[in-house]
């Protein structure tokens, strides 16, 4: 097939990822506040697991069809985008306010699932079976520190606690979207593994190029729209809940469950990539250690940084 015929399919992909999430995250969302569940927890868990989907959806299916370069590069490059490029453009539109537990614990917890990562795709060459239930491991124990956090009381939101307006949908309509989301979620990935892998064919293009630059930043979309949203109405606990939830469950939950069902081949010039990946954590660290917020002067060097990295992959 031709070009154009993929960048069709490659569009209609992504629209259906990011439509799917979406429709996702707004049913799950309610349910949760229905249930009186916190701002951030929900930031952590909910809307970063449903914006997460579309990485785990892609390269699920892309380790099942043997473009293993697109798995590990959908997620190191999703995980590099969601800092450097979402949350930059995020703090540039509205400054981003970071709690507490953010910067003692869970920043800290991607840099070491990323260091991890490495460690185990360096091992062997690969993440296999073991390295998968490793990594699957972590996610329980990082679901129970979220599990622990709540009941402290440490995850209450600085904004409302609920959204009034979920009450006006049945639980009907909202387990729908749920469904309807992930469906579209499933074969929206397939879609796009099929197109982007066509389209690295007839350019030349490596899988690990087209997985950290296209894949990554089209399974990045429901991140970006998340986040941006959140910060306009000001919950600024779901702005970076978001993503650094996202980043951890794309590393433990994504890279585990594809290791799980088949083997992962992890090549050496993802060193680079997770070591990069790895840097823009402790980055974000620095930008808010001292006042708990990422101003609009960090988002701008985040957002530099990227354009660096953008340069670096297609030089």
């Amino acid at each position: 097939m031709n070009v154009a015929v993929q960048l069709l399919f490659l569009i209609i992909g992504f629209v259906m990822l990011v439509k799917g999430a979406d429709w996702f995250v707004e049913g799950a969302g309610k349910v949760a506040e229905r249930f009186g569940i916190p701002q951030l927890v929900i930031g952590l868990t909910i809307v970063a697991i449903g914006t997460s989907l579309p990485e785990a959806a892609v390269s699920t299916s892309a380790a099942l069809k043997g473009s293993a370069e697109i798995t590990i590069g959908n997620v190191v490059g999703s995980n590099i985008i969601n800092i450097l490029l979402i949350l930059g453009i995020t703090s540039v539109i509205s400054p981003l306010a970071v709690q507490k537990s953010t910067i003692k614990y869970e920043l800290p917890m991607v840099v070491a699932a990323t260091a991890l990562l490495a460690a185990l795709g360096l091992t062997d060459g690969t993440i296999g079976r073991i390295d998968g239930l490793i990594l699957l491991v972590g996610m329980v124990v990082y679901l129970l520190y979220l599990l622990q956090m709540a009941k402290k009381g440490q995850a209450a939101a600085g904004g409302e606690e609920t959204d009034q307006d979920g009450g006006k949908d049945s639980m009907f309509k909202l387990l729908l979207l749920i469904l309807i989301g992930g469906a579209m979620i499933v074969f929206g990935s397939d879609i796009t593994v099929d197109a982007a892998t066509a389209l690295a064919k007839i350019f030349g293009m490596s899988e690990r190029l087209i997985g950290l630059t296209i894949v990554a930043f089209g399974t990045s979309l429901p991140e970006l729209v998340t986040s941006a949203t959140a910060a306009v109405k000001g919950k600024a606990d779901i702005a970076v809940g978001n993503i650094v939830g996202s980043n951890l469950f794309n590393i433990l939950f994504v890279v585990g469950i594809s290791g799980v069902i088949t083997p992962v081949v992890y090549q050496p010039a993802f060193l680079i990539d997770t070591v990069i990946c790895i840097a823009t954590a402790v980055l974000l660290w620095l930008c808010v250690i001292r006042k708990q917020k990422l101003q609009r002067h960090g988002g701008a060097i985040l957002l530099a940084c990227y354009a660096g990295y953008f340069f670096y992959l297609i030089r």
